[in-house]
């Protein structure tokens, strides 16, 4: 291998860096350059220029010949003569040209001349070098240059633990002896295991969690549920839109988010349907979803099952069946899907106060093992078959709806239009049309017929305790505007199939989330009428979407949407002196 420059290498003193760095100074001899390369008796330029060309011949060679054998289907391990010696030059001129410019390319940049004093943050060193060639003489010290190198960065400092039996523990988990998901059972304490979990954590990574809280968190209450192997907790601001007037009641919407001017545009929004008299919606649906997918040995088999469950005659039967898993879950239909010879069946079910997932699963599991007895042939290959469909934009939900179908709307007043939207009624029909309706369909959107439906789909959910991942089908919505009498006034509404919310269960039972949902007037299941909560809840999400598009679509009309985000959503702190 080339060295271009001998290097004769001694440790020196320690020196002290002003940044609290220690440093040990390497003297280095840089006044032996080898001209001539080692690996050809040629200058050192054209043995490099030499090694290039059999690199680039080589690899040229090699692809001309792979892909003659691609055209002629002739297989690729099968290699001639002359193409093993291609393969053992291209080796060849790889390792010097790695060798050359890999390594002692590196060195010569590190320690380049012309850099005093300078500090490569990389690779923690100091160049020291005078790159003025000066002869020697009495008033000048001819020592070689000193290259300084710092020392090993210290560990990510930890705290200490708390007693000499959680030390233990927090050593076995590191060392592998306990499995860190055992903690809760072995402690018989959430809060104690999170934070032997924690430490553990940080020693084993060598990275620091500080920043991420850990008091203030009910473990308790997450655990078996909500979250595994908890190290702590992440703080999202909630802020608070509003009143919304619906359906003749005031409401404050808690939204968690952190992108800024959401809450603010969401607030005016609803400032505007104040001041119009208030929004009306209308619940359409309430059914939550869930598609097994069975197997036969022929499609005509398949066929036999899917007539058995779409006959009118056998739904009592099988609903009787179905609700047995639950005192709220009713089974309200089934719809089926062939493949071939696999069946999709999609049950649809009311599920109260509850999202409702677990509960038709059950439901669902009751139907199948009853379906065994008549179709002992039948093979479930899974509980969900994407046919629900949970979690993932699909047609079937926006044309079939899942969970909460709702529709919200109101007549918003030419002035309200002009004095707190600042836009005016045409424009913002004329623009819905364009971007909502035109603009997504030229997207090819499922669902997507809106401006930003999925940003306060998200923040209430946050708040509230939903579970944000359905976020993906909650979101679908399509934003209509109009003009109404005679042209003054703006007629908008929000129509959203697959609104999947719950009051009980999951994440609503947490502290703050549940006080979110007190804040609604939502909280927990009614034990009055059961699901009127859920319901409730389910038409204030989609409520505040309205708000939130009204607010939004006359931003972009008015040319206001940069402006407010700069406002809203952008730090003062000057970055330039951070």
């Amino acid at each position: 291998m080339d060295v271009r420059r001998r290097r004769a290498v001694s440790v020196g003193s320690v020196e002290a860096k002003p940044n609290g760095k220690s440093l040990v100074e390497v003297d280095v001899d840089v006044h032996d350059p080898i001209k001539a390369s080692d690996a050809l008796p040629l200058p050192l330029y054209l043995a490099n220029a030499v090694f290039f060309g059999v690199f680039f011949s080589v690899v040229y060679f090699l692809l001309t010949r792979w892909r003659e054998k691609i055209r002629t289907s002739t297989p690729l391990h099968v290699v001639t003569l002359s193409e093993i010696a291609a393969i053992v030059t291209f080796m060849g001129s790889c390792i010097y040209l790695l060798g050359f410019f890999g390594i002692d390319f590196v060195q010569g940049f590190i320690a380049r001349p012309g850099h005093d004093n300078e500090w490569d943050a990389e690779d923690d060193i100091i160049v020291k070098e005078d790159a003025r060639a000066v002869p020697c003489g009495a008033a000048i010290d001819c020592a070689p240059p000193v290259v300084a190198v710092a020392s090993p960065k210290p560990k990510v400092p930890v705290s200490p633990p708390s007693s000499e039996e959680d030390e233990e523990f927090i050593k076995s988990v590191v060392a592998g002896a306990i499995p860190s998901y055992s903690l809760e059972s072995r402690l018989g304490d959430c809060r104690r295991a999170a934070a032997i979990r924690r430490e553990a954590l940080q020693r084993m990574t060598g990275a620091s969690l500080e920043g991420l809280p850990l008091e203030g968190l009910d473990y308790e209450s997450i655990l078996g549920q909500c979250c595994e192997m908890p190290v702590g907790y992440v703080q999202i601001p909630v802020g608070i839109a509003g009143p919304l007037l619906l359906d003749g009641r005031e409401y404050s919407i808690p939204m968690a988010t952190t992108e800024g001017c959401l809450v603010a545009s969401t607030n005016r929004g609803c400032k505007a349907i104040y001041a119009s008299g208030g929004a009306t919606s209308v619940l359409l649906r309430d059914a939550m979803t869930r598609a097994p997918v069975v197997r036969f040995g022929t499609a005509k088999r398949a066929a036999e099952l899917m007539l058995f469950l779409e006959n009118p005659l056998n739904f009592e039967t099988l609903a009787v069946v179905f609700n047995r898993s639950s005192r709220f879950g009713r089974l309200q239909s089934i719809k089926c899907a062939i493949a071939g010879k696999n069946l999709y069946i999609r049950f649809s079910c009311s599920t109260g106060d509850a999202m409702g997932m677990n509960m038709i699963s059950k439901g669902v599991q009751n139907v199948l093992d009853f379906l065994q007895n008549d179709f002992p042939d039948m093979d479930v290959i899974g509980i969900s078959g994407n046919y629900c469909s949970d979690k993932k934009p699909a047609a079937v939900n926006w044309i079939e709806g899942r969970g909460k179908s709702v529709v919200c709307e109101a007549i918003i007043k030419e002035e309200v239009v002009k004095k707190v939207l600042k836009t005016n009624v045409a424009a913002l029909v004329e623009l819905n049309m364009l971007k909502n309706l035109t603009g997504s369909a030229m997207a090819g959107a499922l669902g997507g017929f809106n401006a930003h439906a999925s940003n306060i789909v998200s923040a209430v959910y946050i708040a509230t305790g939903q579970d944000p991942a359905q976020n993906v089908e909650s979101s679908h919505c399509i934003t209509m505007m109009e003009a109404v009498n005679d042209g003054k006034d703006l007629h908008i509404s929000v129509s959203m199939p697959s609104i999947e919310v719950g009051t009980v269960g999951g994440g609503t039972q947490l502290a703050s989330q549940s006080a979110c949902l007190n804040l609604l007037g939502v909280k927990g299941a009614n034990k009055e009428s059961p699901g009127t909560n859920a319901r409730l809840l389910a038409t204030i999400v989609a409520g505040s979407v309205l708000a939130g598009e009204l607010s939004l679509m006359s931003a972009i009309a008015a040319g206001q949407l940069v402006k407010s985000h700069m406002k809203y959503n952008r730090s003062n702190k000057d970055v330039s002196k951070a």
